[in-house]
Parts: structure tokens; C-alpha cells; sequence
């Protein structure tokens, strides 16, 4: 299913030029962008892990772009510049200041973005607040969490080589146990292609990574790769949902087109982002 009945698109959904659209996640798409994700990283951290702070930092820069166009449907106007300069400085902040400075940064941004709307005046001051604030906690810092887990002293790259292994398992096991076994819907209207035969093929898929990478990577207990696995799946599903219930309550199929034909990178990350700092945790707290 692609979003559509008997045939016909879905009302209410449309590309920017207003032509009808289908809707639904690519889960192979899904995962090549995955795998190319962790192709960059292992390009990018060794042997330098520094360098990945340019590659979250210039995520930021488009994922923030794609926002901005994505909500001004609604007539939502963000804090374009303190969200670019403050989400750009909390990946470096997090790299080499650790939580501590990853939660003043944000603290920070937060307040130069509500500071920044003042001269807007009253009227939508709260809808403009309330969107800038949640750009700056579902992109930059989320975002940063990632390099939370590559600063991580000894293991830092491993850390996040595991997250990205155990996020793409999600996507594999899933696809394959929704196309073979999927028949009962999770959320027909918020994503159509998800069933629940196909969230247990995920489950299983990162129960199993996570147990690998764990042990084998990280030198930790396997019951710690176990928790980590259903944790990541949790998020990475949520995620999922989340990102296209934004895009079906913005009235839009893509975020952006930073693929060609196959939508932005937010569209790209929506997994991601969640998994990251929840594989943070639980690695910071199991392992």
C-alpha cells in the first residue's frame, strides 16, 4: 500500500506544485540510505571522530532548511538564525563538552529563539515560539546526541558504529517480515505500510544486532545488546510514525528534496534521530 484507496490518492496530501500524491515509507530506499549513512561515518571517524561534528553540523544546516519550507504550510515562522548558529554550535559542544554542554548550548539557543520572535509582536508569537522549540529539540539536539556517543572515551566510534547497525536492522528485519507475513495494520492512518508481523520482524532483527554488536564490538554483556535492540526499535518505530504524522499534518509527501525523487533528508533521519539518543542511554547506562 502506498496511501492510497480503491486506487485514488489520499485527499488532503500534495507536493509543493499541488499535484496529488501517494504516501508511505520506502523501507528499502530505508535502508541503502542506512547503509550509505554508515559508509560516511566510517569514512568520516577514522581516523579523525572530530570530523563527524562537520557531518552532523551540516545536517543541521539542511534539515533545518527543509523544516522551515515544511511549516511555513501552517504559517509557522521559525528562529531561522539563532536555530542555525545555536544547533550548529551544540554538535561541537557535545563532542567536547559532553552533556553538560550540549544542555547549556540548547538552553541557550532556546532562549535566543524565543528572544528573536519578540519583534514579530503578539499575534502567532506562541505558535512561532512553540515551532522553533521543537525544531531545536527534534533536529540539533538530537542530532547531537550522536556525538555524545562518539566522545564516548575508548569505544566512542564503536558506540556509534552499533547504533547505526542496530537502526538499519529495524528497516532490514522489518521489510522483509511486513512483504512476507504483514496483514494487520499498526497505524492505517499514520503510516499504511506498517503491520505488526512486520514490527516483530524488526524487533527480532535488533534484539539480534544489538546482542552482536554488544558483546563483539563493545566487550559488554549480551542481555545489555538484547535491551539495547528493543530500545532502538522502539524509537526507530516511533520515529517513523512521528515524522509522518508531521508530514500528514503539514499537508506534504516530502520533507525536501535532497534525494531526487525520493524526498529530503528529514525523510532520510526520522528513525535516526529518535535511536541516537536513546542508544546513548542505554549504552551509557548498561555498557
Amino acid at each position: 500500500m502506498n496511501g492510497t484507496s480503491n486506487g485514488k490518492p489520499r485527499k488532503g496530501l500534495r507536493k509543493p506544485g499541488g499535484d496529488p500524491i501517494r504516501t508511505g515509507r520506502n523501507l528499502p530506499l530505508a535502508t541503502v540510505s542506512g547503509i550509505a549513512l554508515g559508509a560516511l561515518v566510517l569514512l568520516s571517524i577514522y581516523p579523525f571522530p572530530a570530523a563527524f561534528v562537520a557531518i552532523t553540523s551540516a545536517a543541521v544546516l539542511i534539515g533545518l532548511r527543509e523544516l522551515k519550507r515544511a511549516v511555513a504550510e501552517k504559517g509557522v515562522s521559525l528562529a531561522v538564525a539563532p536555530l542555525l548558529a545555536g544547533g550548529i554550535a551544540m554538535q561541537p559542544a557535545a563532542y567536547f563538552g559532553g552533556p553538560g554542554w550540549l544542555a547549556g548550548t540548547t538552553a541557550v539557543t532556546a532562549i535566543a529563539a524565543l528572544s528573536w520572535r519578540l519583534r514579530g509582536g503578539a499575534d502567532g508569537y506562541v505558535r512561532d515560539a512553540a515551532g522553533s522549540l521543537f525544531v531545536l529539540l527534534y533536529l540539533p539536539f538530537l542530532l547531537a546526541t550522536w556525538q555524545l556517543l562518539i566522545s564516548t572515551p575508548g569505544d566512542g566510534q564503536e558506540r556509534l558504529i552499533a547504533f547505526i547497525l542496530v537502526t538499519i536492522s529495524s528497516d532490514i528485519g522489518g521489510y522483509f517480515a511486513g512483504i512476507t507475513t504483514g496483514r494487520h495494520k499498526m497505524a492505517p492512518n499514520i503510516s499504511p505500510n506498517k503491520t505488526w508481523e512486520g514490527f516483530v520482524g524488526s524487533v527480532l532483527a535488533c534484539m539480534l544486532a544489538g546482542a552482536l554488536t554488544v558483546s563483539l564490538m563493545l566487550d559488554g554483556p549480551v542481555w545489555a545488546g538484547v535491551v539495547l535492540g528493543v530500545a532502538v526499535v522502539l524509537a526507530a518505530t516511533v520515529g517513523d510514525l512521528i515524522e509522518s504524522l508531521i508530514k500528514r499534518d503539514l499537508g506534504i509527501k516530502d520533507m525536501g528534496r535532497f534525494m531526487p525523487g525520493h524526498g529530503g533528508l528529514m525523510d532520510r533521519l526520522d528513525s535516526l534521530l529518535l535511536g541516537g539518543a536513546v542508544s546513548w542511554v542505554v549504552l551509557t547506562l548498561l555498557v
